[in-house]
């Protein structure tokens, strides 16, 4: 009896420790997670640094800037000008122009997203930028194949694509297919992913992660059964893809360049793109009207502008012509003369 009872005492007491370890477990790890959801609400409240407020001042003002900023932004270094491209294009003023003034050979990352850059402003990033890691073309109507060509040429470091989004950048990116897989030298090896970088003769040599959303089973099929190395549109996941982390850039809920722009004030970018200058009512109307009746009010206000001179030019041509008829007509230098000497008798008179 008294060695059941003091087993039963022995099994008591660890089930009390149990209960205070778990107990102790429990509040260390509510304090734990109220440091954390503090901490997270401190760096909420952390005010934005003078470098960001001057960005954001610059960013309201981009477009009064714009026709300079390939003087401006020589003197500017890189970690001020990646953040003026991404407000641009943000304010849809990113055009080959901006891209090629801010461009910075430190740059890894390169968001064209919804802009006017053509392939022209594509290539000469990708030559003054080698060391891009991750770009994003999507919904860029005037990049073609031939601009990702110049991409893939000179930047070797291109892990990460984003494409699509619009009917002619869906075009684009199946026209790409071609370019994007590597091409061997070495065409007796077993398996292409067992090769060096040196044996890899053309294509996307670092590629491996393809942010396609709507991408053609066609297409889909070719990358996985020619270039399984290439991840299309890969998913979130604690384990990664195969052992490998996926990079955030290969995500397509988050912009590229997001993190670029976090500490700058969302206003910088939600104001108009332009601000309008002060104009007449018939000018600003004609704005909304048809092209025949633009035309029409331009000729209204020409003819209203000229009025003045046409009414100085017709009095100047009455006049020769009064001058010409009294030198040609008897008559009118009698008339002339009797004026002149009736005029001379009230004088005397």
């Amino acid at each position: 009896m008294e060695k059941g009872k003091s087993a039963r005492q022995a099994v008591e007491i660890s089930l009390k420790k149990l209960d205070l370890n778990a107990d102790r477990n429990f509040k260390s790890s509510r304090l734990i997670s109220s440091l954390h959801s503090s901490k997270l609400r401190i760096e909420k409240t952390k005010p934005p640094s003078l470098v960001s407020l001057c960005l954001g001042v610059i960013g309201r003002h981009l477009e009064e800037i714009i026709e300079d900023l390939s003087e401006i932004a020589v003197n500017f270094p890189a970690d001020i000008k990646i953040p003026l491209a991404a407000i641009a294009r943000r304010r849809k003023l990113l055009n080959d122009d901006v891209i090629i003034s801010l461009a910075d050979s430190s740059w890894e990352i390169l968001d064209l997203s919804g802009s006017d850059v053509s392939d022209f402003g594509l290539s000469k990033v990708a030559e003054m930028c080698k060391s891009l890691r991750a770009v994003d073309i999507s919904q860029c109507k005037k990049i073609t194949a031939n601009g990702v060509s110049e991409l893939v040429r000179h930047c070797h470091s291109l892990e990460t694509m984003r494409c699509g989004g619009c009917p002619s950048s869906e075009s684009t990116a199946r026209r790409c297919l071609g370019i994007l897989k590597p091409k061997l030298n070495d065409v007796e090896g077993d398996s292409w992913e067992e090769l060096d970088t040196m044996e890899i003769g053309h294509g996307a040599q670092s590629l491996r992660w393809l942010v396609w959303p709507k991408i053609d089973e066609d297409s889909l099929e070719m990358l996985s059964a020619e270039c399984p190395r290439i991840i299309v549109n890969p998913k979130p996941s604690l384990f990664g893809f195969k052992g490998t982390e996926v990079p955030r850039e290969a995500f397509p809920d988050v912009a590229l360049d997001d993190p670029i722009v976090e500490d700058i004030d969302p206003k910088t970018w939600s104001i108009c793109r332009s601000m309008p200058k002060a104009m007449s009512p018939s000018l600003s109307s004609a704005n909304e009207l048809s092209i025949a009746e633009k035309f029409r009010l331009a000729f209204v206000e020409r003819d209203t502008r000229l009025a003045p001179k046409r009414a100085k030019n017709a009095r100047q041509h009455q006049r020769r012509a009064e001058r010409e008829w009294m030198m040609t007509s008897t008559r009118a230098k009698a008339l002339a003369l009797a004026s002149k000497a009736t005029k001379s008798l009230h004088g005397r008179s």
